[in-house]
């Protein structure tokens, strides 16, 4: 398809597309002459992963081609190719070193990833920018007084692994890698924010079950 018709199909202006193909975000097309490129279904799909990774993601530019040069890393095996792009994703404050709270925090998220045996998560631990955030997240409601023990991060983490499971079963329906790498990171840009509002629904209908409108 020619660049009119990609904008088209994907209702991104032809202005967008050619800034998107500037910032190395989008694929050059197979060039058919001087001034003309043919683009295809895969420029499709990585035009919803880039907005997805800037409208609402909000990522600047920078980072969304960084996650998407990991996307795009055919010479890394598929778990590091994922995890190499979802790491370059935001994620939330590193934990202060210097807070009480922190030396707390960790140990109990180590005690959790024992419990769960998840050995890999463990094995990475201060590497992965999660875990990082993780800690951070617990010393912050440790020092705000808000519980957050060994028992419910591990009740908690037994769900998110029922999401991963779901996550993971529904990027395995694409055909290539590469797509199965796409989803991924658009699964995690577009339904966190879903599963956030969610809990938010659950909670609302549970205290309305308890306590009545």
């Amino acid at each position: 398809m020619r660049l009119s018709e990609l904008s088209e199909r994907s209702g991104v202006s032809t202005a967008t597309i050619k800034y998107y193909l500037r910032e190395r975000l989008l694929p050059a097309g197979v060039r058919i002459s001087a001034t003309q490129a043919e683009y295809d279904e895969s420029h499709l799909r990585r035009l919803r992963l880039v907005r997805a990774l800037l409208q609402v993601g909000r990522l600047p530019v920078a980072t969304a081609r960084e996650v998407l040069a990991h996307v795009d890393d055919e010479s890394l095996g598929l778990t590091i190719r994922l995890g190499a792009a979802l790491w370059a994703l935001p994620h939330g404050p590193a934990p202060d070193e210097d807070a009480p709270e922190t030396a707390t925090a960790r140990a109990e998220v180590a005690a959790m990833l024992t419990e769960l045996g998840w050995s890999t998560a463990k094995e990475l631990g201060e590497l992965s920018p999660a875990h990082r955030s993780l800690v951070g997240s617990v010393a912050t409601l440790i020092r705000l007084g808000y519980p957050c023990d060994g028992e419910y991060l591990v009740e908690q983490a037994r769900v998110m692994r029922r999401v991963a499971v779901r996550d993971l079963d529904s990027m395995e329906e694409f055909p290539t890698e590469g797509e199965q790498v796409e989803a991924a990171v658009a699964s995690a840009v577009l339904y966190e924010p879903l599963l956030a509002s969610l809990r938010r629904l659950a909670q609302a209908e549970e205290a309305a079950q308890r306590y009545g409108l």
